[in-house]
Order: C-alpha cells, then structure tokens, then sequence
C-alpha cells in the first residue's frame, strides 16, 4: 500500500454543495475561483435518503446523486491537473454505483483518476441480527423499540466518521465517494490525512468536526439566510465557504476573492448555531464542545476560529431509519373579508364532517388557518386567509381520489367567496424519521479501490457519552425599569433548523450587554411565551457564552420528521426569525439608535 499524505502549513478546503439541489456551478466556481487543496461536496440529509430510496425503486442501479457526476464532468480534469483531491458524501444508498460511473465519465474524457469508496453504513439487512443481539434500536425521542413500533425500515444508515476518508487519501484516491457520512466528516478527513492526525487527538480532531459543521450548508457561512442581511454588501450571490486548517487545528473560514457575500465574526456565528443542540457536538471521530469555539476577526471576509477543545468519541453511532408512513394529500382553500375564523369552521364542517364523515375518517386530520389578512385591506390579497386542510392515512384510495373529489365537490356549497387555490387529485407517499443508536463495534466500513483492494477504516477509542438534557430552570434577574416594547430581532440574531422531529433555534446577541440580557431574562417558559405552538413541548436551554448565545432545542415540534410534518414550515427554516419578530420588553440603552419602541396598544406581543 502506497502511504500518501499532504505536507503542508495550511490545508483549503471548500466546499461546493448544502445540499441535493444547491447551485450546480458552485463546483465549478470552487475549482476555478482560486487556490484549493479539497473539494467537498455535502448533498444529504434524513430527507434526501428518501429520496434516494424513491429513485433506486426505479432503477436499481440508482441512488447517489446524479447531479455530482455533471459537475465532475466540468472540473475533473482541472482537479487532477492541480492535484485537488475530491470527497464527496453523493454516494448516497449507493456509492459503489456513484464510484463506477465516475470512473466510466473519467474514461470517456480520458483521464486517470483513482477512485474509492466507503461502504460499511447501510445496516438495512442487518436489522433482524442485530436485533436477534439485543439491540432494540430504539427511537431516540420515544424510546420505543422498533419492534414495538411493528414497522418496516426502507433505509437504515449509521453516520460514519472521517477515518475511512484519511485511508483512502493515505492510500493515493483522487475522489472518495462517501455514503452517510456526518457531513463534518468531509472536513475531518482530509485534515487527518493532511496533517497525519492520531485517532485520539480529541482537540484537532474537534476542530474539524467545527470546521466541517460551518462549510457543510455552504453560502449559510458567508451571508446566506443571515438575520442582518441588509448590512452585508449588495455583492451577488454569497460565494461558498473555505475552511483553511492548519496543523494544530486550528483554522479560518474565508471565501474566494471576488464571490458575493461577507465572512465575518456573525455570518460564521450564525452557521455555527445552525441544527445544533447541547453543547458537546458528537461526532463519530471526537465529541467537540461547542462552547470553547472562539471567533475573531482576521481581516476582510477571513474569520479565525480557535480555542477548540475535544472528548473522546462516542461509543455509539446514530442511525437513521426511515419507514413507510402512509400517504397523505392537502387543500388549500382561500378565506376572504369578514368572519375569517367562522367561514373557516363553516369549510372544516361541511368538508370533514358532512362530506367526508368526520376527522376519524383518517388516521389523522390537520386542519390550519394561516391568518394573512389584515382589516380594511387596500388591496384584496391583503384581506385573504389561508386555510390548509391536511389528511393521511394507511390508505391510499381515502387520501387521494376521495378527498379531492369531495373538495371539488364542495365548491359551491361553502362559505361566501371561497376558491380553492390548490388541491391534488393523488395521494403522495410519505416517510418517517426514525433516529437511533447502535454500539459503534457493530459497524465494519470498509474502503473500496476499483482495483478490487479492500482497506479496513481504524475505529478510534471510544468512551460513554450521558445525554445532557440543558440547563437547570434559570431565575431571571429583575429587569431595568427602563424599557421599551421592541422585536427581539433588533438585539438579537437568530438561525434555526430541524434535528429529525426537534427543532433548533439559535439566538446570538450583538454586543455584550444584550448577551447579558438575553442569557438572564429568554428561559425555557418566557420562550414558549414567544411560541406559542411549543407550549405543551420539552425544550432544552444551552449558554455559548463565548459566541454570546443561547441554544434551544424545541422536541417534537416536528412530528415525525420533515417527511412526515404537516407544520408549514417542515424544517424550521423560519422559526428563528419568527421568534426575533416577537416584541418584548427590552432596556432601552441596548435598542441601536433609530430603532423606535412598539405602539404599546398592539395585540399578541410577547411576554419576556
């Protein structure tokens, strides 16, 4: 085995994709852009193994993602010209797949590349083993075993590290094609391999799993969804984010010159807080602790991340299964004028009830009115409401024809001014996220050349790690006497997400006497004050006081997971900035100058 590894101060990493579906000339841009060491590429999530499920039940051969390959065929040769070494976890269900048809595109274009790839993840087969050995698989939220649940997995993939990464660049690939992979493991491995990292140092190892967390969502880290956006320049469309080690581990995150967008102390903060929860970030490579991340400023669009410290591995791995749920279908019926909420009971009534034989007709009925209108509107879009009827069931007949022949039916038998603005006549198939652990010495991953050599991935010591539930119930100090009604977001930033069904919201403050505030006075209670739809759900408090932040972590906000949700928005993306619309009580000495106080009069503010 030829043992290869990068010698070099500094290592770029950049990463070209989010997500199945990001910008496709963002691999191209990477590449051509400016100097760059790795390319990588993040295009899963719980979601997305779905996805791939659907696509490799139409064709076998299937289950990757497909757009990886045509942005290869653009930059393949410009990568292997400059020794610009590319993972990816595109390989999805099927990366030995993905592996080959790279290979096949290579040929065609003549070139040479050595190919890996990693398999060892897909546990789908292995579910009545492992059962059979005691492992119940039980829902990390329910607790339910899956045997309990009497349900059967269409996917089961454990999250591998980034030691099968190292392996495969240590042994000479060009491209290393991942399945699931956590998507810091793209960074992980390549900085292991680079710089000839030991399994167990915890810190450096800490520090890419941080490094990888802020590049996985690309343009997120340099200006994308960013709660301040109108202070950033008005540049184009943000440009994708590097990371650049350096041995000890430490690193900065930067962009290439002439991109769109900002990197600074901020744009990074929000990223950092983006789908996290306690503090101690598990990774299958090191457990990092989030509150020792320390950003600063190192200059334009360079934003210098250090102080990382890290714990052992975990001795569990996270397993992501996914099962049929059912199918599900949905109308959405547009309430004009006066009597908003009594023409909706007149729909939900004549509809479920007199046309469909009561909610109980399905397995599960959401009925939802979206109050978008406003009195006295001067325009007619301003005074609509929208009124979303959601149904599943087992079933696909009910949800389907059915329910949409009795929506059309009841056109012009309803409340005055009705129409429907969308309605599908077929039920869709849905799927649920069912999250796990499994012990970490049940999985064997393997690396996979296309020569056929086969490379055991080194499983590093691994220690227990006990779930930290958030902080105790805080006592809030009293507050300045002197202050006005404002939106949070005025003092505030936020970013949010899904964590399978839980939902994460992050909010950082901007100056030292708002964190102050902030950390003192927004508790577990006065944030379900400020969402409302939480206030029957556990939610877990965490400090970074180092970022100035506080993470909440808001369980089962999300049903069963974004495939399965019938909340409108199914992945949180807005939760934050909704929390940051909410007026509260804030001291007046920490609103920026211009910010005015809210008219005291207005209904549904918040109560912190």
């Amino acid at each position: 085995m030829v043992k290869m590894s990068a010698t070099r101060d500094v290592l770029r990493i950049g990463n070209c994709s989010g997500y199945y579906g990001d910008r496709f000339a963002a691999a191209r841009e990477m590449v051509e852009g400016g100097p760059l060491d790795v390319l990588t590429g993040d295009y899963l999530a719980e979601l997305t193994m779905l996805i791939l499920w659907k696509a490799r039940q139409r064709d076998p051969a299937g289950g990757y993602a497909t757009t990886f390959l045509a942005q290869m065929e653009q930059v393949l040769g410009t990568c292997l010209d400059r020794n610009i070494k590319i993972v990816t976890n595109a390989g999805g269900l099927n990366p030995g797949g993905l592996a080959i048809e790279l290979g096949r595109l290579a040929e065609r274009l003549g070139l040479h590349p050595s190919i890996a790839h990693i398999e060892g993840d897909d546990l789908l087969d292995r579910i009545p083993e492992l059962q059979r050995h005691g492992h119940p698989l039980a829902h990390l939220g329910s607790g339910k075993s899956l045997a309990e649940a009497d349900v059967e997995p269409v996917t089961a993939n454990a999250y591998l590290g980034g030691w099968g990464i190292t392996e495969a660049l240590r042994s000479g690939a060009d491209i290393v094609v991942c399945p699931r992979v956590t998507d810091a493991a793209l960074v992980v491995g390549p900085a292991a391999w680079a710089f000839d990292w030991r399994l167990d140092d915890w810190d450096r190892l800490a520090a890419a799993v941080v490094a990888g967390h802020i590049i996985e969502c690309g343009p997120q880290a340099t200006g994308g969804n960013y709660s301040f956006f109108s202070e950033l320049p008005d540049n184009g469309r943000p440009g994708y984010p590097i990371a650049e080690m350096a041995a000890d581990g430490s690193f900065v995150i930067t962009k290439h010159a002439g991109t769109g967008g900002a990197v600074t102390v901020e744009t990074v903060t929000a990223q950092v807080l983006y789908e996290i929860g306690a503090p101690d970030y598990l990774n299958p490579d090191a457990v990092a602790r989030f509150d020792t991340i320390s950003l600063s400023d190192d200059g334009t669009d360079r934003v210098r991340v250090s102080g990382v410290r890290g714990r052992p591995a975990p001795d569990t791995a996270k397993v992501c299964l996914n099962y049929h749920g059912g199918y599900r279908n949905s109308a959405t019926f547009v309430v004009t004028g006066l009597d908003i909420e009594a023409k909706a009971d007149h729909a939900v009534r004549s509809l479920i009830v007199d046309g469909l034989g009561g909610p109980d007709t399905f397995a599960e009925t959401d009925v939802r009115l979206l109050r978008t209108d406003v009195p006295d509107a001067p325009e007619n879009v301003q005074a609509e409401a929208r009124l979303r009827i959601t149904v599943k069931d087992p079933d696909e007949r009910k949800v389907g024809r059915r329910f949409f022949n009795a929506v059309a039916e009841f056109g012009l038998s309803s409340y005055p001014g009705m129409y429907v603005e969308r309605a599908e006549r077929s039920a869709a198939a849905y799927g649920v996220y069912w999250p796990t652990l499994v012990p970490v010495d049940v999985l064997r991953p393997e690396v996979v050349f296309q020569d056929g050599r086969r490379l055991p991935v080194p499983r590093p010591p691994a220690e227990r790690h006990e779930p930290h539930r958030g902080d105790p119930h805080r006592v809030p100090r009293a507050m300045d006497d002197d202050t006005v009604l404002a939106p949070l977001g005025r003092v505030v930033g936020a970013r949010s997400g899904d964590k399978g069904g839980d939902a994460n919201i992050g909010l950082w403050a901007r100056t030292d006497e708002a964190f102050a505030w902030l950390r003192d006075h927004l508790d577990e209670d006065r944030l379900r004050g400020l969402l409302t739809e939480a206030a029957e759900l556990e939610i877990e408090r965490y400090e970074l006081p180092n970022m100035r932040a506080v993470n909440f972590v808001v369980r089962g906000l999300l049903d069963d997971g974004v495939a399965a949700t019938t909340r409108p928005d199914p992945q949180a993306k807005g939760l934050g900035e909704y929390v940051r619309s909410r007026c509260v009580e804030i001291p007046r000495a920490l609103l920026p100058d211009g910010h005015a106080a809210v008219d005291r009069s207005r209904e549904a503010v918040g109560t912190i």
